[in-house]
């Protein structure tokens, strides 16, 4: 196998030097990353069975405060590492811990995740529990920290207890936030986040202030507990806004401000952001001059081969019929929130477009095409692998919990089953020669349109989807690239469809909140 295509000699060094600055970038990106914790130690404990990370100053202070830090839906602990790290470089202790079903902890979810007296009563519970076992790290002094769905727990633990100073919402909805509780509460929201933007300022509106508050502006008296601020993070959506230098900086400000402490220098903030964007910038990059590697699988390649007149029924049809049809068919059968649904979705989603696929197919002659069912095992085996290498050990160590835990493993082998329908039919459609062009990204616009469909037919129960639906789409974009570089290399579209299958199934089952059921 070369890397080179026959007739274009100068691709080969293209792709040679594109290769070196993506192994240069993961390279500063890693050695970057790798220092994200100077100047801080770590340690690890519980608060009866809730795993908890303690983060220090290396130089110990002797009085400090304790922030308690807790992550959002389908978050983790190490989501919240750069307000962690830049409170404890600050003189902070600062403590992250992971809610049940999510993350490390073995616990699920209890109770309706609808119901104030369900789910949110258990986290409430959990999160006291974690602030207890904390508050004894510190001088007594205690801050709580939330992003997203956190914020409204933090925000119920703070009404039930006094010796909470100072609150800082991050991305904060919460129908229990009152004039007088939280006391000296910071919300940040992100620029991009409109809905929650004008949630924040809303929150600012409910003490004495102007009719139509600031963002940036302090209002009430910080001194006397009653202060509310609204701070938007430029450019930040629901998960930059954890990575924005302007959130970090504000939060340790207005903890400062609260607690009476000075800066006695400009604040050493946790700039992991942009290091994690130049590590992904470089896989991606790197992937395509590793695509030459992959072993010629069909000849000529194989697919579907439908233009645009003939693909319309399968991009259109199992987009308009999977949602209605999963809304009278029950799919709570596995211990995870939305997760199963996303797997029976992906399932039928993925037989219909098979079932269409064939409709436009039938007494059409295919040219006749050699396969290799060697080369295609030993090809989706090197994509898998290259995908756990390159994207998830940096995502599992630097962003968010992306390993499956022991208990997870079923739930992985479920997930699996419902996207390789999906993807094997998906990709098969949008592949061969003659394909419409642009076809792949239209199919996937077209799966995000049915999963909204969905939401809007069942609101209560899916609107957890919503909240991920930019996680789906970097997927999409990210493995549609790796798709598109394998299927030009291999000629066939299965080796990319297991791969991708395998990626979503274990993003699920790595990230998604396990319940009782």
């Amino acid at each position: 196998m070369t890397g080179r295509e026959p007739g274009r000699p100068a691709l080969g060094w293209i792709r040679l030097l594109l290769g070196g600055l993506a192994v240069v970038a993961i390279g500063v990106a890693l050695s970057q990353l790798q220092d994200a914790r100077r100047g801080v130690t770590t340690e690890t404990m519980t608060a009866e069975g809730t795993p908890m990370t303690v983060f220090r100053p290396v130089e110990r202070m002797a009085t400090a405060p304790v922030v308690v830090i807790a992550h959002g839906f389908a978050g983790s602990q190490q989501l919240m590492q750069p307000f962690a790290v830049t409170l404890a470089r600050a003189g902070y202790i600062a403590v992250t811990f992971d809610f049940a079903g999510h993350g490390a902890n073995p616990m699920p979810l209890s109770g309706s995740i609808s119901r104030e007296d369900g789910a949110t009563r258990r986290l409430v519970d959990e999160t006291a529990r974690v602030v207890d076992r904390a508050k004894g790290l510190g001088d007594g002094r205690l801050a709580l920290l939330g992003h997203s769905m956190a914020t409204d727990i933090i925000v119920r633990v703070v009404q039930s207890r006094a010796d909470v100073g100072a609150t800082v919402a991050v991305s904060m909805f919460s129908p229990a936030l009152t004039a007088t509780s939280p006391r000296n509460l910071l919300v940040i929201a992100g620029e991009w986040e409109g809905g929650l933007r004008r949630e924040a300022l809303r929150a600012v509106a409910l003490v004495s202030a102007p009719a139509s508050p600031e963002p940036g502006v302090t209002y009430g008296d910080i001194a006397g507990g009653t202060a509310r601020r609204a701070a938007v993070s430029p450019r930040a959506e629901h998960v930059g806004v954890l990575y924005n230098e302007a959130s970090l900086r504000e939060a340790l400000a207005w903890l400062d401000a609260s607690f009476g402490r000075s800066a006695t220098r400009a604040p050493d903030l946790d700039g992991r952001g942009v290091w994690i964007l130049l590590l992904l910038a470089g896989v991606v990059l790197l992937a395509w001059p590793l695509s030459a590697l992959l072993p010629r699988v069909a000849s000529p390649p194989v697919g579907a081969g439908l233009g645009w007149r003939r693909i319309a029924l399968p991009l259109v049809l199992p987009a308009l019929l999977t949602p209605i049809l999963l809304r009278f068919v029950p799919t709570n059968f596995l211990p995870v929130i939305v997760g199963d649904y996303l797997a029976v979705h992906f399932a039928a989603y993925g037989a219909l477009t098979a079932l269409c696929i064939a409709f436009r197919q039938r007494g059409r002659d295919r040219p006749r095409s050699t396969v290799s069912r060697g080369r295609l095992a030993a090809g989706t085996l090197a994509l898998m692998l290259f995908a756990l290498v390159a994207l998830v050990w940096p995502v599992h160590s630097f962003v968010t919990a992306f390993v499956p835990a022991g208990h997870r493993l079923p739930l992985f082998a479920a997930t699996l089953a419902g996207t390789l329908i999906y993807f094997l039919a998906d990709e098969w459609l949008t592949r061969g020669e003659g394909a419409a062009r642009g076809a792949f990204l239209v199919s996937k616009l077209a799966f995000l349109v049915s999963l909204g469909l969905a939401v809007a037919l069942d609101f209560q129960r899916l609107f957890f989807l919503l909240i991920i639906v930019p996680v789906i789409v970097l997927f999409f974009l990210v493995y549609g690239l790796f798709s598109a570089w394998a299927f030009r290399r291999s000629g066939h579209p299965f080796m990319a469809g297991i791969a991708n299958a395998f990626a979503f199934a274990w993003a699920i089952a790595a990230t998604f909140p396990l319940v009782a059921r």
